[in-house]
């Protein structure tokens, strides 16, 4: 409506924790006297999940909500059971109606957003005008939960594990190859350091290395059937290498937890929403240069929302920050939260900033952002010469071991891309040898075309039987040369058609 300026929530913080109230107030605008019945507010949180299937051959949509917060109030006029036939007029200018909501004690699932499933918690206002559309508004803010503490005992256990593998040829047994690692505590905060320490003991005759990778699984599940529906996605958070170890020595890593990070991310969400599971796992692998990866150890991580804190120390300060683009939870935009841009023909869509409109957050403790993956797209093994290609670019890529090497890349080994450049060389000399060949056979048969046809009118000239005309044709620097069939002297044309 033409005479209402202003319609909007003003929340006094955008983020809240469960238990917590949540606060602020609606704000109206209007430059008419206008017959308003109410003023709504309602508080939503709710999980959604929505994928779609194959059924009887027809590709249908299924999902699923459920909500963890649903009250609603009034905050201006009469609710229905109280309606009259009295409408009541606000007056005209600028209003601001206060208002306050207890959250619910329980553990309530922090904001999460992705393709497939989604956690949202959210104010909508609506005004109820007589025999018009009624004005809306909504506004989204974020929870952090579940309430997940670091000093918690069940992850201050320190966890240890150990693997061991002998390797053989043939009949006799080589030297074990041995990876222990310990791991501190099992909880951390996003932005602290995972303090893992692993011993590599090298018995073979090839060097050995330790590469460390934070997994990152989600579950979505949808509560439909007699089993129900569910969709599993995994991505690697981060990939560490250390120093490789000689063989028949052993080495200690002391300082791997100066570089593990935890970066910002969802928390764990175990048993708090049905829809929606969240769980991290930290890799800890021994890979040969020749055989590849031997040992295998896995310890459970828990993403916490409290850090760790030292005893008769400070409480460590908390800041709030948007996750990681390569998580889930950090990865997806919805297209509700992103601002329309209109192009009008002057500047290049490069130019223009992307408006976001809504983002959730999460905790983490002060720290300055370290990369910690250096492996690329390094490995270690067999080399294969492969060429992939893709819409946006087309590259050749080594695949060394199970692991993919560009040519590009200034990590690679040299020898490597040595034997690549060399084997590309000669690929492209071979193929241009046979073009050449291929030239040079066409242009020979052309040519003893013309000289057999030219032939053939000499000697239908002379009269020569046309018998005499099937020959063998030669190129050579003296010219034609030309023999006869074998029941025939062989004696030059030109001597036969004197005779």
């Amino acid at each position: 409506m033409d005479y209402i300026c202003k319609f909007d929530i003003e929340l006094d913080r955008d983020i809240y924790y469960a238990g917590e109230t949540l606060t602020g107030n609606i704000a109206v605008s209007n430059t008419e006297n206008i017959k308003v019945q109410r003023i709504r507010l309602i508080v939503r949180g709710k999980a959604h999940a929505e994928w779609k299937v194959n059924r009887a051959g027809e590709r249908r949509t299924i999902k699923q909500d459920e909500y963890y917060i649903k009250e609603q109030r009034v905050v201006w006029g009469k609710d229905k059971k109280e309606e009259s036939t009295c409408v009541p007029i606000m007056p005209r200018g600028n209003h601001r109606y206060p208002f306050d909501i207890k959250l619910p004690e329980s553990a309530l699932p922090c904001s999460f957003e992705s393709k497939i499933g989604t956690i949202r918690y959210y104010l909508r206002v609506t005004m109820d005008i007589p025999y018009a559309s009624p004005p809306q508004g909504i506004k989204y803010f974020t929870i952090i939960g579940p309430h997940i503490d670091c000093m918690d005992e069940r992850y201050l256990a320190p966890c240890h594990a150990k693997d061991k593998r002998y390797s053989c040829c043939l009949c006799c047994t080589k030297g074990p190859i041995v990876l222990q690692a310990t791991l501190e505590r099992s909880a951390y905060c996003c932005g602290e350091h995972i303090k893992l320490k692993a011993e590599t003991q090298n018995g073979s005759d090839q060097k050995v290395w330790i590469v460390c990778k934070l997994i990152q699984y989600v579950e979505y599940f949808i509560n439909k059937g007699v089993l129900g529906l569910n969709k599993d996605i995994s991505h690697k958070v981060w990939e560490h290498r250390t120093d490789p170890v000689s063989p028949h020595k052993t080495m200690k890593y002391e300082d791997l937890q100066e570089r593990l990070q935890v970066p910002v991310m969802p928390p764990t969400l175990l048993n708090v929403c049905s829809l929606v599971q969240v769980y991290y796992t930290l890799k800890v692998v021994l890979v040969m240069e020749k055989a590849g990866e031997a040992l295998d150890l896995e310890f459970p991580i828990t993403i916490a929302t409290v850090p760790f804190r030292i005893p008769n120390a400070p409480t460590p300060e908390l800041l709030t920050e948007v996750a990681s683009s390569n998580v889930e939870g950090g990865i997806y935009i919805s297209s509700e939260f992103q601002m329309g841009q209109v192009y009008m023909g002057e500047t290049d869509d490069n130019d223009m900033d992307e408006v976001i409109l809504y983002r959730p957050v999460y905790a983490c403790v002060p720290h300055q952002r370290i990369c910690v993956t250096n492996t690329g797209k390094d490995s270690e093994g067999s080399l294969e010469l492969s060429g992939k290609g893709s819409r946006e670019n087309s590259e050749i890529t080594v695949k060394d071991s199970g692991r993919n090497i560009s040519p590009s890349d200034t990590k690679a080994p040299p020898d490597i891309l040595g034997r690549v450049s060399e084997a590309a060389a000669v690929t492209s000399t071979n193929i241009e040898q046979a073009d050449i060949s291929r030239k040079k056979s066409s242009a020979f048969e052309e040519l003893e075309l013309e000289e057999i046809s030219t032939e053939r009118n000499e000697n239908t000239e002379h009269g020569a039987s046309p018998s005499l005309s099937t020959h063998s044709v030669q190129s050579g620097s003296r010219g034609l040369v030309t023999k006869k069939s074998s029941s025939e002297v062989g004696l030059p044309l030109e001597q036969e058609y004197e005779t």
